[in-house]
């Protein structure tokens, strides 16, 4: 053999060494799972090694051997049959996903807080941040930033003194394409915490087919890196929560609405919950972990439909009759309508009590007005218009508009009736023959979008490159 094919062959068996000690300390990081029960290392105690990455707990297996001792078939006499091959362990190769593997916890490790008391933002920092991305909503990020802080300072002094600071979950309501989900997405990229994003709408009862209730945490500890102890620091923002409000007059079960509120009052509570680790169901194969939600920060979102009807109601009937009587149609064109509900609104709507007493900060989110939708488009650091401008800019064309396109373009918007998010399907629609047509003509410089050709009465202003735009007198 030459000297370069030996060199090779040791620089292939150290990559291999390297390769080998890196998956060792990956191993070291997760904890073993039984593979009988799927209990991790933390609840069933020290595991039995066996060939082939196989572990199994020290109860399953004692339960083996009384089976093959107590049992009325003689195992033994079995093994010793010839041609009777009683077990391979080569064919139970164990392979868990590593999605499916929970973190060790290091020992003799205190249990820190995720954040520093001493770098918890201040209130006005938040909801400074949160300007910078959403336009309005002055009042709920204002409600955000404030309970955010003290979500946080009460986690970093859990355990420093007799005063024990209650959880402020959250309960926002506004109409669609009001800024919801994206509030709560921002402020977890600032925080830079573990956040889960799920949906109300898939939660049925235990027993049904569908999303258990632990399925919501399931999701946060995926987010947290299987680390059970950031997960318990989280966010969980649970969307559409109006959908599991109690149907009313129907004589079927109602395993998605009523059923769900009462399962999640523990969880929103604080306790100890059992959650599959990489599954949506208990059901599944999957490794147990225990999860405490005492310290996770529960933000529930939803459009809540027809409640403007309940509150209006309300409202007409407390006035008095005769002479000094409100007129009935009164509310019928108050945009703050939202922000006059009371806790009774939202039980007759359908929400049971103690689900509302565990979410003592309720807010509201203003509908969308014309001013804002122009505000939308051009004011946020990641405003729709922005991006197209980048977009175009990569093909060096500028991309302007005129301030009354932008007005236009709101008009639209606000007939759809499904707030900021109709702006973007109204620019997807117009500036389609834009992006078709623009990287036909390399000649093309500036493109500026006027208000006749979202109307639909002319095209937009073109410049070829070299040329001036006309001065307005």
């Amino acid at each position: 053999m030459s000297e370069h094919e030996k060199h090779e062959d040791t620089q292939v068996e150290k990559v291999e060494d390297v390769q080998v000690e890196t998956d060792k300390k990956e191993e070291d990081e997760y904890e073993k799972v039984c593979f009988i029960c799927r209990r991790p290392e933390s609840v069933a105690g020290k595991m039995i090694d066996l060939p082939n990455h196989i572990c199994v707990c020290s109860d399953c297996m004692q339960k083996s051997f009384d089976a093959m001792s107590n049992g009325q078939i003689d195992y033994s006499q079995l093994m010793n049959m010839p041609g009777v091959q009683f077990l391979n362990l080569s064919d139970l190769e164990q392979n868990i996903p590593k999605q499916q593997k929970i973190k060790k916890k290091k020992e003799g490790e205190a249990r820190k807080p995720l954040i520093d008391i001493r770098d918890i933002p201040a209130p006005h920092k938040i909801k400074g941040r949160l300007d910078e991305y959403v336009v309005g909503q002055e009042y709920a990020k204002k409600a955000m930033s404030v309970a955010v802080y003290n979500h946080y300072k009460r986690v970093a002094t859990d355990t420093m003194d007799d005063i024990e600071i209650e959880k402020s979950n959250m309960l926002m309501i506004g109409p669609t394409g009001s800024g919801k989900t994206y509030l709560v997405k921002t402020l977890a990229r600032l925080l830079d915490v573990p956040l889960a994003i799920t949906d109300a709408t898939s939660l049925t009862e235990a027993g049904y087919i569908g999303d258990d209730i632990e399925s919501v945490v399931s999701k946060l500890l995926a987010a947290a890196d299987n680390d059970v102890e950031k997960a318990e620091q989280g966010i969980i923002f649970i969307d559409e929560i109006d959908k599991i409000a109690k149907k009313k007059n129907t004589s079927q079960r109602d395993v998605s609405g009523e059923s769900v509120q009462q399962g999640m009052l523990k969880l929103l509570e604080g306790s100890d919950v059992e959650v599959p680790v990489g599954a949506n169901s208990k059901n599944a194969m999957v490794p147990l972990t225990t999860v405490n939600t005492k310290n996770i920060l529960f933000i529930c979102g939803g459009a809540f439909p027809d409640l403007e009807g309940i509150i209006k109601e309300r409202l007409t009937k407390q006035s008095s009759i005769g002479f000094g009587a409100d007129l009935k149609d009164k509310y019928d064109h108050d945009k703050t309508i939202l922000s006059k509900v009371t806790t009774e609104d939202l039980r007759n709507f359908g929400m049971i009590p103690e689900f509302l007493g565990r979410l003592p900060i309720v807010f509201t989110l203003d509908g969308m007005n014309e001013e804002m939708l122009v505000k939308i488009l051009k004011e946020p650091k990641n405003a729709i218009l922005k991006q197209y401008q980048k977009l175009l800019a990569l093909d060096e064309v500028q991309l302007e508009f005129n301030d009354e396109a932008l007005s236009a373009i709101a008009k639209k918007a606000m007939k759809k009736d499904t707030g900021a998010r109709a702006l973007r399907a109204i620019i997807e629609e117009f500036m389609l023959d834009i992006m078709y047509e623009i990287p036909k003509d390399d000649s093309i410089g500036q493109v500026t979008i006027t208000r006749e050709y979202i109307e639909g009465t002319g095209g937009p202003v073109i410049l070829l490159r070299g040329q001036e735009a006309p001065r307005i007198e």
